[in-house]
């Protein structure tokens, strides 16, 4: 099985399966040197972590990251990294009644066609667990690119939609990534609604980053554009990706194009121009609902929890670009 590799000079590689013994990831391509912090790594895989909420899966992990190697003295080696975070709360049995049953628009019959064996315990390694070494790995990308900032939100859930843009990066978020505290009230309510009746729902989230340097990203295959439309849309349950307003640019001019720069959500022929860089991510509605939600234990919405996974893999591209753009400025300097 391949695949599980993300990224050049900054590079994960995720390991592990929901219900196996941990996952993890090994990044390599790591800067010597930078400290971590460790209460830092665990307060972000604290974000996605499940069972927090009364909206979120009734699974409960607290995912304790262990730092096995590539960290000496809360200081990066250089060599590779590699953290693990242990299942200590996996119900396997749970998941019993779909060893011979497929749940439409999950991996399982998929996974079955390409490799004719799986493991059917909460999506083996196709599960949105996964997503925590991507938050392990983000976590030290952010390092390396400690003066960009990312903050990422939900923006519509459902029918519920933000009416305005957050004027900036400190507006509190509230309990599930809606930077309105009336609108995630609403949502809330809804999506106890959802859970309780074994329904769910879908919607978008939006990422802005600031303060990203200009001219990171290439010409042609590898735009900036492209590694963040591959980073959004390898996490599960992604089904859209949009740069700024998305499709709705198709209906504006040329004369438009030509005297703002904002249409093009920071980025101009693939390489970023310095402004703000503004992404749209839709994720469907979990597709396990009714009884079998409710057996294995499924999130009603995997919004609230996806917030942090968006913004891991940004700055896992970011951190990828930043040292590609640094070896092109040590050669020419």
């Amino acid at each position: 099985m391949s695949g599980n590799s993300f990224g050049q000079l900054f590079k994960i590689t995720t390991f592990g399966e929901s219900h196996g013994e941990a996952l993890g990831v090994i990044i390599d391509g790591m800067p010597a040197g930078l400290k971590i912090n460790l209460e830092d790594l665990k307060a972000e895989l604290k974000r996605r972590a499940p069972g927090q909420h009364a909206v979120h899966t009734s699974r409960k992990e607290d995912d304790l990251p262990e730092i096995l190697s590539g960290v000496f003295e809360e200081k990066t080696l250089g060599t590779p990294i590699t953290v693990i975070v242990r299942n200590t709360n996996q119900k396997s049995g749970d998941y019993d009644a779909l060893k011979d049953s497929y749940r439409p628009g999950h991996a399982d019959k998929t996974t079955m066609m390409k490799y004719g064996f799986r493991d059917h315990r909460g999506g083996g390694r196709s599960s949105g667990r996964e997503t925590l070494a991507r938050v392990i790995g983000g976590y030290f990308a952010g390092l390396i690119i400690p003066d960009v900032s990312f903050y990422s939100y939900i923006e519509e859930v459902a029918h519920f939609k933000l009416t305005s843009k957050p004027k900036d990066h400190h507006v509190d978020r509230g309990e599930i990534n809606i930077p309105d505290k009336k609108l995630s009230d609403e949502v809330v309510a809804f999506l106890a609604d959802c859970k309780l009746k074994g329904e769910s729902a879908g919607g978008v989230v939006a990422l802005s980053i600031l303060h990203a340097p200009g001219g990171l990203g290439e010409p042609v295959f590898d735009k900036l554009k492209a590694d963040f439309a591959k980073a959004m849309l390898s996490i599960p349950a992604c089904i859209g990706f949009s740069i700024n307003s998305g499709f709705e640019l198709v209906k504006l001019p040329g004369s438009s194009m030509s005297s703002d720069s904002a249409h093009f959500g920071g980025m101009e022929g693939g390489i970023s121009n310095g402004e703000e860089i503004f992404l749209k991510m839709a994720f469907k509605a979990p597709s396990t609902i009714g009884e079998k939600a409710k057996a294995g234990r499924h999130d009603p919405c995997i919004l609230p929890r996806v917030v942090p996974v968006v913004e891991a893999m940004a700055k896992i591209v970011m951190a990828d670009h930043f040292l590609r753009q640094a070896a092109y400025d040590s050669f020419h300097s």
